[in-house]
């Protein structure tokens, strides 16, 4: 019974929502952005289905580069071209730079100490991205960190060489999680936490069940209930590693009362210091998240990549040929790909912009809230819309790409585009005062991975897994996942 009346009176609230936002095109004093129309009350929900990345750059091309929806009770305005995705995260930063927090994130406090959710005008937001930049992922402090990341990638080329000397297939996507999330924890704590199964449930559960389309933050008079139980499984997942990083501190600080205590050369002790010190104001509990948002953040996406990469390489060995080609001319009969070696690498690099094109890792970039009206080209963006960038949508575009559907690194070889943020037909990391910190590193690791992983070995597809429809099948999520996972057996060359 109580449930039936909640839900009435969200259908009520709803109705009256969408009676004052129809209205609004008539009182705004402009236009607002073109868009399909939708049902009563729900309005658009159902046209978003299983992958609204897909589904809104179908109806993109309908009614523009710019679109507006309703979505439940809520307005949504949806960005598919450079030139708006340009405007919105570049040009309008200040306007459209306020993180959208999902209801189903609101949990074990991470809307309060989380960077990710903090608005960009507030003095904590712009402390805390000056300690990520300066002290984590500037040059100087990667270049401090290299020889971690040397260590974790001769221990994948180990982990792999084991693999072809047994004859076995190895799961790609496993392996390149267990090699990021070391080097997190290695880089953070000075410590290795193995290939655990449980982390990497955490983990994944997070990323996908933000991926999913919670009836709460269209209708927020159903929070209370957590109708789909989403805010109880991140509570869970959030709080498991959020109480791991907390006995790591713990353990840190503890250790730092002893008189004969030798300092690590880690994050963890920066920041503890940073702490204790008079420049910041920094909190353990924002050091905590501030750490969990860079283990998901890290591990997860960067491992995704990885995996794709690979993908594409195995269904066209004349990529793979050329990509081995190069790496044997420039690093030789070295088994290691120095990060040094990037710069001599055009064929790599061109590989791994093609894949943040083909396997965009953050389909639909975070959403943003316009903090007060705007106008954008003639039309108008209400105050508190809910803005999407379909980055998915940019990089399908014919208008953009040449053969937008066909996996070629060689569109990159005679371009200047990069992912670094200003080129709007390619901002895997986003752009603008919200772009991605820890870029940097990100990048550093992927191209080293990938490249280790095909300068080293040879691979075969299990078989049966040869088709390219079933490889390139993904779910949808805070990052966009194989569905089933890579499994192929390395050769080891040399």
């Amino acid at each position: 019974m109580q449930v039936l009346i909640v839900v009435s009176l969200a259908l009520v609230a709803a109705w009256a929502v969408y009676s004052r936002w129809s209205g609004s095109r008539r009182r705004t004093g402009g236009e607002l952005p073109p868009g399909p129309p939708g049902l009563p009350i729900i309005g658009n929900l159902l046209q978003l289905g299983p992958n609204p990345h897909k589904s809104l750059a179908h109806l993109a091309k309908t009614y523009g580069p710019l679109m507006s929806l309703k979505l439940g009770n809520q307005f949504a305005v949806v960005a598919s071209s450079p030139e708006m995705a340009k405007e919105i995260l570049q040009k309008q930063g200040n306007v459209f730079s306020k993180p959208f927090n999902p209801i189903a994130g609101c949990v074990v406090r991470h809307d309060e100490f989380s960077v990710k959710y903090l608005p960009a005008s507030s003095n904590r937001w712009k402390m805390l991205r000056k300690v990520q930049r300066e002290r984590l992922f500037s040059h100087a402090a990667l270049e401090a960190t290299q020889d971690i990341r040397r260590e974790r990638l001769q221990k994948l080329t180990d982990y792999v060489t084991e693999c072809s000397r047994e004859g076995r297939a190895m799961n790609v996507g496993e392996a390149t999680f267990t090699t990021m999330t070391n080097l997190m924890f290695d880089t953070l704590f000075s410590m290795e936490l193995g290939a655990n199964r449980k982390f990497r449930e955490h983990v994944n559960a997070i990323t996908r069940n933000f991926g999913v389309s919670n009836v709460a933050d269209f209708f927020p008079i159903c929070a209370p209930l957590d109708p789909q139980g989403l805010r109880r499984k991140l509570a869970y997942h959030f709080g498991s590693l959020l109480e791991l990083v907390q006995t790591l501190i713990d353990q840190r600080l503890q250790a730092r009362r002893a008189s004969d205590y030798q300092k690590k050369n880690d994050f963890l002790e920066i920041l503890l210091d940073l702490s204790q010190g008079n420049e910041y104001d920094l909190s353990i509990d924002e050091i905590k998240h501030l750490f969990v948002d860079t283990i998901i953040a890290g591990s997860d996406t960067s491992a995704a990549t990885a995996e794709w990469a690979l993908v594409e390489l195995l269904l066209h060995p004349d990529k793979l040929g050329k990509l081995k080609a190069e790496l044997k001319s420039v690093v030789g009969e070295k088994s290691m790909v120095e990060e040094s070696d990037i710069a001599r690498l055009p064929y790599l690099r061109a590989t791994i912009n093609e894949v943040f094109r083909y396997h965009p890792a953050a389909p639909l970039l975070a959403p943003h809230v316009a903090e007060e009206e705007a106008r954008v080209n003639e039309y108008i963006i209400p105050k508190n819309a809910k803005i999407y960038v379909n980055f998915w949508a940019i990089t399908r575009d014919p208008s953009i790409w040449k053969n937008p559907e066909s996996f070629e690194p060689e569109r990159f070889l005679d371009s200047d585009t990069d992912f670094n943020g200003q080129h709007f037909e390619l901002i895997p990391f986003s752009s603008g005062r919200r772009i991605c910190p820890g870029m940097p590193l990100a990048s550093r690791m992927l191209q080293c991975m990938v490249a280790t992983l095909c300068h080293n070995f040879d691979w075969e597809l299990e078989k049966g897994t040869e088709s390219k429809q079933l490889q390139r099948q993904d779910v949808f999520g805070l990052a966009l996942q194989k569905k089933i996972p890579l499994k192929a057996t390395p050769i080891k060359v040399f």
